[in-house]
């Protein structure tokens, strides 16, 4: 992407050395933070190159003239629009990218090289908010009539302001489109599991949250979304409404599964499988395809994954539709904590006593979250750790799922993780 990021700028007149150490500087700096490709969370290196990137591609659209001048801009406020280091959740603050481009030297010196109003490039950053209504529209416009307040080039000239607020405008969709323009929709539900696992969200909205941020930028943002998405290769065009209509597919199908569980059409059999049924490659196969629906952080013991599920040691149950023979929708699966690796910031008291079973996260196929399945899965894997004579078991859960549990099943949190919200708990078995 970078390869491809300097070609378009050669093209576009952003040839001065400034604008490529501005490139590196930002690629160094989230690697350096830990928001690099390693990064699970939507906002990464790779979403502000891929915006960096359409937004120099797309800017001959029509809707907008931009001049050379708006193009050095854009080009800026897209590189570090979502550079926030000290983020507590995945969606970064707009006040704490501010802070950081007004505070760090070498970014300012770079800015100063270039000859660019810092206070416009504020506002284009601003202008990104998203949800752009409600109090987080309010608060933004607060802060960039202040930026126009401090600029003398914007500060009595209302056309230009009003310029710059398109340019946002312009910045904010294609914010909204790159990523799923620049890949199949393989790529599109890595990028949805990727933004539900950092936003702490229930797999449940998922597929329900994506068909709304696709009907909104169709729907409000329509001038402007056909404008870019014009101009766009035909095959960046094809991903986009590819994957949206991917998507309304499956939530289409998750409707009619909630519709069936809700008229009683369908029944969850948990069930205890047997050794024997755990050799069978087409079991095991069935499995691991559900596995893989797991966001990556989630998925343990991958590369054992058949030798885990014939392992006697581990106790795996599956939710099966209508009777213990139907389809397999879902499993849980754990086994003694020592068999795992796991994050190396836990410190787990009871690590090599041998009286904790850690339970892997359950895995259900889409359109099955939601409706009690899990539960009744992992109320399973409790009773059997209990028949192992397990005196504790551990996993990870959502931190508001984990809190309810204090009360119901005296659980306690072991280590809480920022920004997930993915916390590590016990509980007594």
């Amino acid at each position: 992407m970078r390869n491809e990021i300097l070609s378009l700028m050669v093209e576009n007149g952003l040839e001065d050395d400034c604008y490529v150490e501005m490139l590196d500087y930002t690629i160094d700096l989230f690697e350096s933070q830990g928001l690099g490709t390693e990064y699970y969370g939507y906002h990464n290196i790779n979403h502000e190159l891929e915006v960096t990137y359409v937004s120099l591609l797309a800017n001959k659209q029509e809707k907008i003239k931009f001049t050379n001048e708006d193009l050095k801009y854009l080009y800026v406020a897209a590189l570090f629009h979502d550079f926030d280091p000290q983020k507590s959740v995945d969606k970064p603050h707009e006040e704490s990218v501010l802070k950081f481009i007004s505070m760090d030297r070498k970014l300012r010196q770079l800015i100063n090289d270039a000859n660019m109003d810092l206070e416009i490039i504020k506002v284009l950053i601003l202008r990104t908010t998203y949800p752009w209504s409600g109090q987080l529209r309010k608060n933004a416009e607060s802060q960039i009539k202040q930026s126009f307040d401090s600029s003398d080039l914007t500060r009595n000239n209302l056309p230009y302001q009003e310029h710059i607020m398109e340019m946002g405008w312009y910045l904010s969709v294609v914010d909204r489109i790159s990523g799923y323009a620049l890949g199949d929709f393989t790529k599109a539900m890595e990028m949805a599991k990727m933004n539900a696992h950092a936003l702490a969200w229930r797999p449940s909205l998922i597929i329900r949250s994506a068909v709304a941020y696709f009907e909104e930028l169709l729907n409000k943002e329509t001038d402007m979304a056909k404008a870019i998405l014009k101009v766009l290769p035909k095959e960046m065009r094809k991903n986009f409404f590819d994957t949206v209509l991917s998507f309304m597919k499956i939530r289409q199908q998750e409707i009619t599964i909630q519709a069936d569980y809700s008229y009683e059409n369908l029944k969850f059999i948990p069930t205890i499988e047997s050794m024997t049924m755990r050799d069978d490659p087409k079991f095991i196969k069935a499995l691991y395809e559900i596995f893989l629906e797991l966001p990556s952080p989630l998925q343990f013991e991958k590369e054992n994954f058949e030798k885990s599920v014939k392992d006697p040691q581990v106790i795996i149950n599956t939710l099966r539709l209508n009777d213990k023979n139907g389809e397999i929708i879902g499993f849980s699966k754990g086994g003694p904590l020592e068999n795992y690796k796991l994050r190396e910031e836990i410190r787990d008291e009871n690590y090599g006593e041998g009286n904790t079973i850690f339970l892997e996260p359950l895995a259900l196929k889409m359109g099955y979250w939601g409706l009690k399945g899990g539960s009744e899965m992992r109320h399973m894997f409790i009773m059997q750790a209990s028949s192992m004579k397990f005196k504790f078991m551990t996993s990870f859960a959502l931190r508001d799922v984990i809190r309810a549990r204090i009360d119901k099943e005296q659980a306690e949190f072991v280590t809480l993780f920022d920004p997930e919200r993915w916390d590590y708990y016990r509980i007594k078995v």
